[in-house]
Protein backbone atom coordinates (compact mmCIF):
# COMPACT_ATOMS: atom_id res chain seq x y z
CA UNK A 1 0.00 0.00 0.00
CA UNK A 2 2.99 2.39 0.91
CA UNK A 3 4.62 1.87 -2.71
CA UNK A 4 1.48 2.67 -4.26
CA UNK A 5 1.39 5.75 -2.11
CA UNK A 6 4.38 6.13 -2.63
CA UNK A 7 4.16 5.82 -6.77
CA UNK A 8 1.04 8.13 -7.01
CA UNK A 9 2.68 11.13 -5.19
CA UNK A 10 5.49 10.62 -7.61
CA UNK A 11 3.50 10.67 -11.01
CA UNK A 12 1.55 13.93 -9.48
CA UNK A 13 4.84 15.56 -8.84
CA UNK A 14 5.66 14.36 -12.40
CA UNK A 15 3.29 15.41 -14.43
CA UNK A 16 3.42 19.07 -12.27
CA UNK A 17 6.81 19.27 -13.17
CA UNK A 18 5.27 19.12 -17.16
CA UNK A 19 2.85 21.43 -17.22
CA UNK A 20 4.58 24.03 -14.76
CA UNK A 21 7.74 23.76 -17.41
CA UNK A 22 8.58 26.80 -18.37
CA UNK A 23 5.92 28.66 -16.90
CA UNK A 24 6.46 32.08 -15.10
CA UNK A 25 5.71 31.10 -11.09
CA UNK A 26 3.33 34.44 -11.12
CA UNK A 27 1.02 36.74 -12.54
CA UNK A 28 -0.06 39.92 -13.51
CA UNK A 29 -3.48 40.68 -12.21
CA UNK A 30 -4.87 44.46 -12.16
CA UNK A 31 -0.73 45.58 -12.23
CA UNK A 32 0.44 43.32 -9.55
CA UNK A 33 1.77 40.31 -9.27
CA UNK A 34 0.25 37.38 -7.65
CA UNK A 35 1.11 33.89 -6.97
CA UNK A 36 0.52 31.30 -9.78
CA UNK A 37 -0.60 29.00 -6.95
CA UNK A 38 -3.28 31.45 -5.55
CA UNK A 39 -4.53 32.52 -8.49
CA UNK A 40 -5.70 29.38 -9.77
CA UNK A 41 -7.20 28.40 -6.48
CA UNK A 42 -9.02 31.43 -6.32
CA UNK A 43 -10.17 30.67 -9.99
CA UNK A 44 -10.88 27.40 -8.56
CA UNK A 45 -13.04 28.74 -6.07
CA UNK A 46 -15.15 31.23 -8.48
CA UNK A 47 -15.60 27.74 -10.57
CA UNK A 48 -17.60 25.98 -7.25
CA UNK A 49 -19.41 29.07 -6.63
CA UNK A 50 -20.69 29.06 -9.96
CA UNK A 51 -20.97 25.40 -9.95
CA UNK A 52 -23.85 25.84 -7.12
CA UNK A 53 -25.21 28.69 -8.80
CA UNK A 54 -25.77 26.79 -12.10
CA UNK A 55 -27.30 23.43 -10.02
CA UNK A 56 -29.73 26.12 -8.57
CA UNK A 57 -31.38 27.14 -12.20
CA UNK A 58 -31.39 24.07 -13.31
CA UNK A 59 -33.16 22.74 -10.19
CA UNK A 60 -35.33 25.97 -10.37
CA UNK A 61 -37.00 25.07 -13.29
CA UNK A 62 -37.40 21.35 -12.73
CA UNK A 63 -39.36 22.75 -9.58
CA UNK A 64 -41.20 25.68 -10.82
CA UNK A 65 -42.66 23.60 -14.14
CA UNK A 66 -43.34 20.76 -12.13
CA UNK A 67 -45.19 22.45 -9.15
CA UNK A 68 -48.86 22.33 -10.15
CA UNK A 69 -51.08 25.14 -10.56
CA UNK A 70 -53.97 24.13 -8.70
CA UNK A 71 -51.25 23.98 -5.66
CA UNK A 72 -50.29 27.85 -5.85
CA UNK A 73 -53.85 28.97 -4.07
CA UNK A 74 -53.34 26.37 -1.26
CA UNK A 75 -50.12 27.32 -0.28
CA UNK A 76 -51.03 31.14 -0.65
CA UNK A 77 -53.38 30.44 2.05
CA UNK A 78 -51.82 28.58 4.03
CA UNK A 79 -49.30 31.40 4.36
CA UNK A 80 -46.25 29.64 3.40
CA UNK A 81 -42.69 30.94 2.83
CA UNK A 82 -42.45 32.25 -0.80
CA UNK A 83 -45.74 31.55 -1.89
CA UNK A 84 -46.89 35.25 -2.97
CA UNK A 85 -43.33 35.08 -4.48
CA UNK A 86 -44.05 31.73 -6.69
CA UNK A 87 -47.72 32.92 -7.37
CA UNK A 88 -46.24 36.00 -8.81
CA UNK A 89 -43.87 34.41 -10.76
CA UNK A 90 -45.72 31.79 -12.23
CA UNK A 91 -48.27 34.30 -13.59
CA UNK A 92 -45.64 34.81 -16.06
CA UNK A 93 -43.94 30.97 -17.24
CA UNK A 94 -42.48 32.86 -20.29
CA UNK A 95 -40.50 35.30 -18.45
CA UNK A 96 -39.46 32.73 -15.57
CA UNK A 97 -38.26 29.88 -18.15
CA UNK A 98 -36.19 32.96 -20.11
CA UNK A 99 -34.90 34.27 -16.33
CA UNK A 100 -33.53 30.75 -15.21
CA UNK A 101 -32.37 30.05 -18.99
CA UNK A 102 -30.36 33.15 -19.54
CA UNK A 103 -28.80 32.93 -15.42
CA UNK A 104 -27.87 29.40 -16.28
CA UNK A 105 -26.17 30.05 -19.45
CA UNK A 106 -24.37 32.73 -18.43
CA UNK A 107 -22.91 31.16 -15.68
CA UNK A 108 -22.07 27.89 -17.10
CA UNK A 109 -20.19 30.14 -20.07
CA UNK A 110 -18.60 31.74 -17.34
CA UNK A 111 -17.19 28.51 -15.68
CA UNK A 112 -16.00 27.37 -19.19
CA UNK A 113 -14.27 30.64 -19.73
CA UNK A 114 -12.46 30.78 -16.38
CA UNK A 115 -11.65 27.04 -16.34
CA UNK A 116 -9.73 27.57 -19.79
CA UNK A 117 -8.17 30.96 -18.72
CA UNK A 118 -6.82 29.16 -15.39
CA UNK A 119 -5.51 25.99 -17.64
CA UNK A 120 -3.70 28.15 -20.05
CA UNK A 121 -1.26 29.28 -16.98
CA UNK A 122 -0.38 25.89 -17.24
CA UNK A 123 -0.84 24.04 -20.66
CA UNK A 124 -0.59 25.34 -24.52
CA UNK A 125 -3.97 26.89 -25.15
CA UNK A 126 -5.24 24.42 -27.38
CA UNK A 127 -5.05 21.94 -24.56
CA UNK A 128 -6.52 24.23 -22.12
CA UNK A 129 -9.46 24.51 -24.37
CA UNK A 130 -9.90 21.01 -24.61
CA UNK A 131 -9.71 19.87 -20.85
CA UNK A 132 -11.96 23.20 -19.90
CA UNK A 133 -14.59 21.94 -22.17
CA UNK A 134 -13.94 18.06 -21.08
CA UNK A 135 -13.52 19.02 -17.57
CA UNK A 136 -16.69 21.87 -17.14
CA UNK A 137 -19.03 19.48 -19.10
CA UNK A 138 -18.52 16.79 -16.74
CA UNK A 139 -18.49 19.14 -13.75
CA UNK A 140 -22.00 20.64 -14.81
CA UNK A 141 -23.45 17.60 -15.95
CA UNK A 142 -23.20 15.56 -12.41
CA UNK A 143 -23.47 18.42 -10.05
CA UNK A 144 -25.31 21.55 -12.00
CA UNK A 145 -27.83 19.20 -13.74
CA UNK A 146 -28.06 15.70 -12.89
CA UNK A 147 -28.12 15.89 -8.94
CA UNK A 148 -30.04 19.50 -8.86
CA UNK A 149 -32.77 18.12 -11.07
CA UNK A 150 -32.90 14.65 -9.52
CA UNK A 151 -33.24 17.12 -5.82
CA UNK A 152 -35.53 19.24 -7.27
CA UNK A 153 -38.06 16.54 -9.14
CA UNK A 154 -37.88 14.60 -5.42
CA UNK A 155 -38.81 17.71 -3.09
CA UNK A 156 -40.75 19.67 -5.71
CA UNK A 157 -43.21 22.02 -3.81
CA UNK A 158 -40.34 22.60 -0.84
CA UNK A 159 -38.04 23.67 -3.38
CA UNK A 160 -40.25 25.53 -5.33
CA UNK A 161 -41.12 27.80 -2.27
CA UNK A 162 -37.35 28.27 -1.55
CA UNK A 163 -36.48 29.29 -4.80
CA UNK A 164 -38.68 31.83 -5.74
CA UNK A 165 -37.48 34.87 -4.03
CA UNK A 166 -33.58 34.36 -5.30
CA UNK A 167 -35.14 33.56 -8.74
CA UNK A 168 -37.19 36.98 -8.66
CA UNK A 169 -33.78 38.72 -7.58
CA UNK A 170 -32.29 37.23 -10.12
CA UNK A 171 -35.04 38.72 -12.80
CA UNK A 172 -34.32 41.69 -11.40
CA UNK A 173 -30.71 41.44 -11.84
CA UNK A 174 -30.34 40.29 -15.26
CA UNK A 175 -33.43 42.63 -16.72
CA UNK A 176 -32.28 43.83 -19.63
CA UNK A 177 -31.22 40.63 -20.65
CA UNK A 178 -34.73 38.71 -19.57
CA UNK A 179 -36.44 41.70 -21.47
CA UNK A 180 -34.91 41.20 -24.55
CA UNK A 181 -34.57 37.33 -25.00
CA UNK A 182 -37.97 37.16 -24.15
CA UNK A 183 -39.16 39.37 -26.53
CA UNK A 184 -36.60 37.30 -29.40
CA UNK A 185 -38.33 34.26 -27.93
CA UNK A 186 -41.70 35.36 -28.81
CA UNK A 187 -40.65 37.12 -32.49
CA UNK A 188 -39.21 33.77 -33.09
CA UNK A 189 -42.30 32.05 -32.46
CA UNK A 190 -44.21 34.38 -34.56
CA UNK A 191 -42.19 33.87 -37.42
CA UNK A 192 -41.63 30.23 -37.43
CA UNK A 193 -45.00 29.68 -36.79
CA UNK A 194 -44.53 28.08 -33.23
CA UNK A 195 -47.13 28.83 -30.05
CA UNK A 196 -46.11 29.45 -26.78
CA UNK A 197 -47.59 26.33 -25.10
CA UNK A 198 -45.86 27.29 -22.03
CA UNK A 199 -48.61 29.96 -21.15
CA UNK A 200 -51.41 27.93 -21.87
CA UNK A 201 -52.57 25.12 -19.17
CA UNK A 202 -50.01 22.80 -17.74
CA UNK A 203 -52.36 19.60 -18.26
CA UNK A 204 -54.68 19.10 -21.45
CA UNK A 205 -57.79 17.09 -21.32
CA UNK A 206 -56.16 14.47 -23.25
CA UNK A 207 -53.56 14.24 -20.47
CA UNK A 208 -55.90 14.04 -17.66
CA UNK A 209 -57.55 10.91 -19.42
CA UNK A 210 -54.59 9.08 -19.56
CA UNK A 211 -53.83 9.95 -16.22
CA UNK A 212 -57.12 8.23 -15.35
CA UNK A 213 -56.41 4.78 -17.53
CA UNK A 214 -52.58 4.91 -15.96
CA UNK A 215 -53.93 5.42 -12.91
CA UNK A 216 -56.57 2.09 -13.73
CA UNK A 217 -53.89 0.25 -15.10
CA UNK A 218 -51.40 0.51 -11.61
CA UNK A 219 -54.30 -0.44 -9.54
CA UNK A 220 -54.79 3.17 -8.31
CA UNK A 221 -58.13 3.56 -9.46
CA UNK A 222 -60.80 0.78 -9.61
CA UNK A 223 -62.76 0.47 -12.99
CA UNK A 224 -66.20 2.10 -11.85
CA UNK A 225 -63.77 4.82 -10.34
CA UNK A 226 -62.16 5.11 -13.86
CA UNK A 227 -65.38 5.00 -15.66
CA UNK A 228 -66.86 8.19 -13.82
CA UNK A 229 -64.03 10.02 -13.87
CA UNK A 230 -63.95 9.68 -17.72
CA UNK A 231 -68.07 10.54 -17.47
CA UNK A 232 -67.30 13.46 -15.57
CA UNK A 233 -64.72 14.59 -17.58
CA UNK A 234 -67.37 13.79 -20.88
CA UNK A 235 -70.53 15.32 -19.06
CA UNK A 236 -69.59 19.03 -20.21
CA UNK A 237 -69.67 18.25 -23.34
CA UNK A 238 -72.41 16.35 -23.85
CA UNK A 239 -75.91 18.10 -25.11
CA UNK A 240 -80.24 17.26 -24.04
CA UNK A 241 -80.59 15.36 -26.89
CA UNK A 242 -78.00 12.69 -26.07
CA UNK A 243 -79.74 11.96 -22.89
CA UNK A 244 -83.44 12.68 -23.34
CA UNK A 245 -85.94 10.12 -23.10
CA UNK A 246 -87.47 9.99 -27.02
CA UNK A 247 -90.65 11.86 -27.40
CA UNK A 248 -91.86 7.53 -28.33
CA UNK A 249 -90.91 6.94 -24.96
CA UNK A 250 -92.51 9.44 -23.32
CA UNK A 251 -95.40 8.26 -20.86
CA UNK A 252 -97.75 11.91 -20.69
CA UNK A 253 -101.77 12.77 -19.27
CA UNK A 254 -103.84 15.61 -21.39
CA UNK A 255 -104.87 18.53 -18.93
CA UNK A 256 -108.29 17.75 -19.74
CA UNK A 257 -107.85 13.47 -17.82
CA UNK A 258 -108.97 13.12 -14.39
CA UNK A 259 -107.57 12.42 -11.57
CA UNK A 260 -108.10 8.84 -11.14
CA UNK A 261 -106.53 8.40 -14.88
CA UNK A 262 -103.56 10.63 -14.52
CA UNK A 263 -103.34 8.61 -11.50
CA UNK A 264 -103.18 5.10 -13.23
CA UNK A 265 -101.07 6.43 -15.78
CA UNK A 266 -98.47 7.32 -13.66
CA UNK A 267 -98.78 3.73 -11.82
CA UNK A 268 -98.87 1.60 -15.58
CA UNK A 269 -96.17 3.71 -16.33
CA UNK A 270 -93.67 3.73 -13.22
CA UNK A 271 -93.08 7.12 -12.98
CA UNK A 272 -93.23 9.85 -10.37
CA UNK A 273 -93.65 12.63 -12.55
CA UNK A 274 -95.14 12.82 -16.16
CA UNK A 275 -95.66 16.00 -18.36
CA UNK A 276 -99.05 17.49 -18.91
CA UNK A 277 -100.24 18.62 -22.53
CA UNK A 278 -102.88 21.08 -23.81
CA UNK A 279 -104.17 19.50 -27.57
CA UNK A 280 -101.10 17.43 -28.32
CA UNK A 281 -97.53 16.40 -26.88
CA UNK A 282 -96.56 19.30 -28.71
CA UNK A 283 -97.57 22.15 -26.46
CA UNK A 284 -96.72 20.69 -22.69
CA UNK A 285 -97.69 22.92 -19.97
CA UNK A 286 -96.25 21.54 -17.02
CA UNK A 287 -95.56 18.47 -15.01
CA UNK A 288 -97.74 16.86 -12.92
CA UNK A 289 -96.32 14.76 -9.69
CA UNK A 290 -98.11 11.30 -8.26
CA UNK A 291 -97.59 12.06 -4.55
CA UNK A 292 -100.10 15.60 -5.45
CA UNK A 293 -102.18 13.37 -7.62
CA UNK A 294 -102.83 11.24 -4.55
CA UNK A 295 -103.23 13.47 -2.11
CA UNK A 296 -105.47 15.78 -3.36
CA UNK A 297 -107.63 12.77 -4.57
CA UNK A 298 -108.02 10.63 -1.33
CA UNK A 299 -107.57 14.01 1.14
CA UNK A 300 -108.84 17.02 -0.28
CA UNK A 301 -112.60 17.84 -0.26
CA UNK A 302 -112.53 21.30 -2.25
CA UNK A 303 -112.85 19.18 -5.72
CA UNK A 304 -109.69 20.09 -7.17
CA UNK A 305 -108.89 19.18 -10.66
CA UNK A 306 -105.71 17.87 -12.48
CA UNK A 307 -105.08 21.73 -13.99
CA UNK A 308 -104.62 22.68 -10.44
CA UNK A 309 -101.64 20.78 -9.41
CA UNK A 310 -100.06 21.22 -12.90
CA UNK A 311 -96.07 23.03 -11.84
CA UNK A 312 -94.69 25.24 -14.54
CA UNK A 313 -91.57 23.58 -16.37
CA UNK A 314 -88.87 24.53 -18.53
CA UNK A 315 -88.51 23.44 -22.56
CA UNK A 316 -84.86 23.86 -23.84
CA UNK A 317 -83.41 23.01 -27.35
CA UNK A 318 -81.73 19.89 -27.81
CA UNK A 319 -78.66 21.56 -28.43
CA UNK A 320 -78.59 22.72 -24.38
CA UNK A 321 -75.22 21.38 -22.64
CA UNK A 322 -76.21 19.44 -19.98
CA UNK A 323 -73.82 21.22 -17.63
CA UNK A 324 -75.52 24.55 -17.75
CA UNK A 325 -79.08 22.46 -17.82
CA UNK A 326 -78.09 20.48 -14.55
CA UNK A 327 -77.14 24.23 -12.88
CA UNK A 328 -80.85 25.72 -14.19
CA UNK A 329 -82.72 23.11 -12.96
CA UNK A 330 -81.17 23.04 -9.49
CA UNK A 331 -81.63 26.81 -9.05
CA UNK A 332 -85.58 26.38 -10.17
CA UNK A 333 -86.24 22.98 -8.44
CA UNK A 334 -87.24 21.31 -11.48
CA UNK A 335 -86.86 17.71 -11.70
CA UNK A 336 -88.12 17.38 -15.42
CA UNK A 337 -87.57 19.22 -18.09
CA UNK A 338 -89.20 19.30 -22.22
CA UNK A 339 -86.96 19.05 -24.85
CA UNK A 340 -87.71 21.04 -28.11
CA UNK A 341 -85.92 21.20 -31.93
CA UNK A 342 -85.80 24.18 -33.50
CA UNK A 343 -89.71 24.20 -34.72
CA UNK A 344 -90.98 23.91 -30.88
CA UNK A 345 -91.80 20.43 -31.47
CA UNK A 346 -91.47 18.44 -28.26
CA UNK A 347 -88.66 16.03 -29.32
CA UNK A 348 -88.33 14.58 -25.66
CA UNK A 349 -87.75 14.88 -21.83
CA UNK A 350 -84.73 14.89 -19.28
CA UNK A 351 -85.33 14.19 -15.69
CA UNK A 352 -82.33 14.91 -13.02
CA UNK A 353 -81.90 11.31 -12.53
CA UNK A 354 -81.02 11.52 -16.79
CA UNK A 355 -78.18 13.89 -15.34
CA UNK A 356 -76.99 12.26 -12.45
CA UNK A 357 -76.66 9.04 -14.51
CA UNK A 358 -74.57 10.85 -16.97
CA UNK A 359 -71.86 10.50 -14.19
CA UNK A 360 -72.59 7.67 -11.89
CA UNK A 361 -73.80 5.51 -14.52
CA UNK A 362 -76.85 3.71 -15.14
CA UNK A 363 -79.45 3.34 -12.23
CA UNK A 364 -81.49 0.41 -12.57
CA UNK A 365 -85.12 0.29 -10.72
CA UNK A 366 -86.85 -3.13 -9.99
CA UNK A 367 -86.62 -5.37 -12.88
CA UNK A 368 -85.20 -2.69 -15.30
CA UNK A 369 -83.09 -4.22 -17.40
CA UNK A 370 -78.77 -3.77 -18.01
CA UNK A 371 -78.83 -1.57 -20.99
CA UNK A 372 -75.33 -3.87 -21.55
CA UNK A 373 -75.32 -6.99 -21.56
CA UNK A 374 -72.04 -9.32 -22.46
CA UNK A 375 -73.08 -12.90 -23.73
CA UNK A 376 -68.91 -13.72 -24.13
CA UNK A 377 -65.85 -11.98 -23.85
CA UNK A 378 -66.45 -10.67 -27.56
CA UNK A 379 -70.08 -10.29 -28.22
CA UNK A 380 -72.72 -8.10 -26.30
CA UNK A 381 -76.46 -7.24 -26.22
CA UNK A 382 -76.71 -3.38 -25.96
CA UNK A 383 -80.17 -1.57 -25.62
CA UNK A 384 -80.70 0.86 -29.15
CA UNK A 385 -81.25 3.43 -26.85
CA UNK A 386 -77.56 3.72 -25.80
CA UNK A 387 -75.56 6.15 -26.55
CA UNK A 388 -72.21 5.51 -29.03
CA UNK A 389 -70.20 6.98 -26.41
CA UNK A 390 -71.27 4.82 -23.59
CA UNK A 391 -71.03 2.08 -26.13
CA UNK A 392 -67.50 2.56 -27.39
CA UNK A 393 -66.40 3.10 -23.71
CA UNK A 394 -67.43 -0.77 -22.25
CA UNK A 395 -66.79 -2.28 -25.19
CA UNK A 396 -63.48 -0.92 -26.25
CA UNK A 397 -64.43 -0.03 -29.45
CA UNK A 398 -64.22 3.32 -31.61
CA UNK A 399 -68.11 3.55 -33.54
CA UNK A 400 -67.99 6.60 -35.10
CA UNK A 401 -70.87 9.89 -34.00
CA UNK A 402 -72.53 11.65 -36.22
CA UNK A 403 -74.83 14.49 -36.39
CA UNK A 404 -78.09 13.04 -37.29
CA UNK A 405 -77.34 10.51 -34.32
CA UNK A 406 -76.06 9.48 -31.29
CA UNK A 407 -77.34 6.07 -30.27
CA UNK A 408 -76.13 2.68 -31.34
CA UNK A 409 -80.07 2.50 -32.93
CA UNK A 410 -79.27 5.43 -35.07
CA UNK A 411 -75.60 3.96 -36.54
CA UNK A 412 -77.47 0.96 -37.52
CA UNK A 413 -79.88 2.89 -39.47
CA UNK A 414 -77.30 5.52 -40.30
CA UNK A 415 -74.88 2.20 -41.92
CA UNK A 416 -78.31 0.80 -43.61
CA UNK A 417 -80.08 3.62 -45.04
CA UNK A 418 -83.01 2.53 -44.19
CA UNK A 419 -85.60 0.87 -41.87
CA UNK A 420 -84.28 -2.74 -40.84
CA UNK A 421 -85.57 -5.77 -39.75
CA UNK A 422 -84.83 -8.52 -37.11
CA UNK A 423 -81.84 -10.51 -38.09
CA UNK A 424 -80.38 -7.97 -40.32
CA UNK A 425 -76.48 -7.45 -40.09
CA UNK A 426 -74.05 -4.49 -41.00
CA UNK A 427 -70.46 -5.17 -40.36
CA UNK A 428 -67.94 -1.79 -39.95
CA UNK A 429 -64.17 -2.32 -39.09
CA UNK A 430 -64.00 -6.11 -37.82
CA UNK A 431 -67.61 -5.84 -36.00
CA UNK A 432 -70.87 -7.52 -36.45
CA UNK A 433 -73.87 -5.68 -35.46
CA UNK A 434 -76.83 -7.70 -35.60
CA UNK A 435 -80.17 -6.44 -34.96
CA UNK A 436 -81.51 -8.39 -32.10
CA UNK A 437 -85.38 -6.71 -31.87
CA UNK A 438 -87.44 -4.27 -33.27
CA UNK A 439 -90.43 -2.85 -31.76
CA UNK A 440 -92.48 -1.19 -34.79
CA UNK A 441 -89.79 0.74 -36.66
CA UNK A 442 -87.13 0.88 -33.46
CA UNK A 443 -84.47 -0.65 -33.05
CA UNK A 444 -84.42 -2.04 -29.28
CA UNK A 445 -81.98 -4.39 -29.00
CA UNK A 446 -79.04 -5.09 -31.00
CA UNK A 447 -75.76 -7.53 -30.70
CA UNK A 448 -72.54 -6.41 -31.40
CA UNK A 449 -69.68 -8.91 -32.19
CA UNK A 450 -66.12 -9.14 -33.22
CA UNK A 451 -64.17 -6.97 -30.39
CA UNK A 452 -61.36 -7.50 -28.52
CA UNK A 453 -61.82 -7.88 -24.59
CA UNK A 454 -59.94 -5.13 -22.45
CA UNK A 455 -57.29 -6.36 -20.77
CA UNK A 456 -57.80 -6.03 -16.39
CA UNK A 457 -56.14 -3.23 -14.73
CA UNK A 458 -53.20 -4.36 -12.83
CA UNK A 459 -53.54 -5.00 -9.22
CA UNK A 460 -51.55 -2.88 -7.10
CA UNK A 461 -48.57 -4.50 -5.18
Amino acid sequence: MQSLVATGVAGLDLLHGVVTAGVPATVEVLGGSVSKRAFAAAGAVVIVLLLVVSGFFSSSEIAMFSFPNHRIEAVVEAGRPGAETLKRLKQNPHRLLVTILVGNNLVNIAMSSIATGLLALFVSRSRAVFLATLGITALVLLFGESAPKSYAADNTESWALRAARPLKFAEYVLMPLVILFDYLTRVVNRVTGGQAAIEEGYITRQEIQELIKTGEREGVLDEEERAMLQRTLRFNRTIAKEVMTPRLDMTAVSNEASMDEAIEECIRSGHNRVPVYEGSLDNVIGIVGIADLVRDRHYNSNGIALDDLIEPTLHVPESKNVDELLAEMREQRLDMVIVIDEFGTTEGLVTMEDLVEEIVGEILEGGEEEPIEFVDESTALVKGEVNIDIVNEQLGIDLPEGEEFETIAGFVFNRAGRLVDEGETIRYEGLEISVEEVENTRITWARIAGFTPQEPAEAQD
